[in-house]
């Protein structure tokens, strides 16, 4: 833990938590505005699907440059930069007059979106070691489920009383004031000394070192596939409460509060666990609830032919819960790897994860949105693989072990 940063810690979290927000806030902001903005630009709703995955595309991308621009430049300069960028993008969708326009600047809000969440993640593991970590990065966690929850309800009420572009106004508004807070409380976390060079070879030598790691593919695949398992529903918000529950533009609570209720939850209890619990017990009890969660969900889809609220949606918000539970601690395995690259290793992270939800987003749920039967199958589904691969993380840690014991007898 980095000493003089310890009485930060209190204004740490909710920076951090706000720099993780705007990414998601302005995906599910606009939610409520699809049939408004694909009547006023005369597109599709296929086309509007894509404002989804064009960003997210964008998003993973970038997030492989992120983080190692950070451990050569420093994480408070990448993080400054990102939101600036951020504030001219939301401008530049809430102008825009064509869906093509809007695809190009929603791709640069994805560009730049991730900076805060991704170099965040790497500047609690600067500040803090083990139980410390794992309590503030559930403290974020929690303070970040917020965004989604609220964001579809803001962009409802805004959709009811001013038009479309008014939700990116406000996203615009909401990333300059964050910017200014950076500038006067963000802490640089990574001290010059601890810097690496940039450059394309060592970036690229830097990456493979990563990715050759046994580990870190099925590390990185079950956090990915265990939000995704609620990303299915929060990318067919629109499908799954306008068309299945039936509800109105103002009534996208349905969905997310339980959704992220769960999730805040999860994290909470994940912070109550840290020091209690060790690592691989804390995930065991994420996935007991995550998996008995989505085969009840199953279950409640076959037994509701016609979906209604709040039982089509109850089984949603105990998986957030396992979700919850488990996110920080998979987090922190990850970054503990590779102490001197956790912003190459918290990109990495990023990129596997978002290729994965905007495949998600773009190609999978507009197949699956047609029925909560369908939904609860490819939930089940991507919640199993994720155990899947936990459990290839454990065969691996344990020949680790088996290992580093034989050695240290030599």
């Amino acid at each position: 833990m980095n000493p003089s940063l310890t009485p930060r810690r209190r204004l740490l979290a909710p920076l951090l938590a706000a720099l993780a927000m705007f990414g998601p806030f302005s995906i599910d902001t606009i939610f409520p505005a699809f049939p408004a903005i694909e009547a006023e630009l005369r597109t599709s709703p296929f086309a509007m699907q894509q404002t989804i995955s064009v960003y997210m595309i964008a998003y993973a991308l970038m997030s492989l440059l992120h983080g190692p621009f950070s451990d050569a430049l420093g994480r408070r300069r990448v993080i400054l930069a990102g939101v600036a960028v951020f504030v001219l993008a939301s401008i530049g969708c809430a102008l825009s007059g064509t869906i093509e326009v809007l695809l190009a600047f929603r791709a640069l809000q994805g560009m730049s979106a991730g900076a805060g969440l991704i170099v965040g993640r790497a500047i609690i593991r600067d500040c803090f070691d083990g139980i410390e970590a794992q309590r503030l990065m559930s403290t974020v966690s929690m303070i970040f489920g917020v965004a989604p929850a609220v964001a579809p309800i803001v962009g409802g009420w805004v959709v009811a009383f001013a038009r479309w572009p008014m939700i990116f106004w406000m996203l615009s508004a909401f990333a300059l004031a964050l910017w200014f807070a950076c500038l006067a409380l963000l802490p640089e976390t990574h001290p010059p000394e601890h810097r690496l060079a940039l450059s394309v070879n060592e970036l690229g030598k830097t990456y493979r070192m990563i990715l050759r790691d046994r580990a870190f593919l099925p590390l990185a695949l079950a956090g990915s596939l265990n939000f995704n398992a609620l990303w299915v529903y929060i990318s067919s918000a629109p499908a799954v409460v306008l068309n299945l529950l039936k509800l109105d533009s103002q009534q996208f609570a349905w969905l997310f509060v339980p959704a992220i209720s769960g999730m805040m939850i999860g994290a909470f209890v994940s912070g109550r666990l840290a020091g209690r619990l060790n690592a691989a017990a804390t995930v065991r009890l994420g996935y007991v609830i995550m998996l008995g969660a989505a085969v009840l969900n199953v279950f409640v889809a076959v037994m509701l032919p016609e979906p209604r609220v709040p039982w089509s949606v109850l089984p949603i918000g105990l998986n957030a819960i396992g979700i919850g539970i488990n996110f920080p601690t998979l987090t922190l395995l990850l970054l503990d790897r590779f102490p001197r690259h956790r912003g190459a290793v918290a990109s990495v992270q990023a990129f596997v994860s978002l290729v994965i939800s905007a495949v998600m987003a773009g190609a999978i749920s507009p197949l699956l949105s047609g029925s909560m039967l369908a939904l609860a199958i490819g939930a089940l589904a991507s919640t199993a693989i994720g155990f899947g691969t936990w459990r290839m993380y454990r065969a691996i840690e344990g020949r680790e072990m088996q290992l580093a014991a034989a050695a240290a007898r030599q």
